[in-house]
């Protein structure tokens, strides 16, 4: 009997961990549209410098040309760059990635200042809802909906108040029908 029940204990502890690493996959930031990123290539300072990503997820680095770094996390788009100067401009580029300037998050639906805000790292949906000045009277104050702003499916899933917001999304705050 013990047996089993250790058997069970893992079994659960596994099927956990498996759902938290895809969860923190999903979370995993993608860059986008309106992001300006710091881009450094060690030892060529003329190759490295801060742009804005374009409206087509790209943006012009000097001598290689446009490089798309839209929807992809922070080390594939450091991956991208090398790929772009490895074959013609480099022999072992080492490169790095920042953000230096997050793009907006909107929330919309019953608070009291539905709108863009600046996105602040580690926010939460509760903290989006208070600089969207808090609940209205109306306010469904669970199962508030989200859009994740790298899904092109624009799929809206419920979230609870303490899950994580990224730059991009869409918050909605649903009206209580009582």
């Amino acid at each position: 009997m013990a047996r089993v029940i250790q058997q069970l204990a893992t079994a659960l502890f596994l099927c956990f961990a498996a759902n938290a690493i895809g969860e923190q996959e999903q979370v995993e930031y993608r860059l986008g549209m309106g992001d300006e990123v710091q881009v450094t290539v060690f030892g060529h300072q003329d190759l490295s410098g801060e742009f804005a990503i374009s409206e087509t997820g790209t943006i012009s680095l000097p001598l290689v040309g446009t490089v798309t770094l839209g929807g992809l996390t922070l080390r594939k788009a450091e991956a991208a760059v090398i790929d772009a100067l490895k074959p013609d401009y480099l022999v072992n580029p080492r490169v790095a990635v920042e953000v230096l300037n997050y793009r907006p998050f909107y929330i919309i639906g019953e608070v009291q200042s539905p709108g863009a805000y600046p996105y602040v790292n580690g926010m939460t949906v509760t903290e989006a809802v208070a600089l969207g000045g808090g609940f209205t009277h109306r306010a469904k104050k669970q199962n508030m909906r989200i859009i994740r702003g790298w899904d092109q499916a624009k799929e809206e899933r419920t979230v609870a108040a303490t899950d994580m917001v990224l730059p991009g999304d869409v918050i909605k705050v649903l009206e209580r029908f009582f």
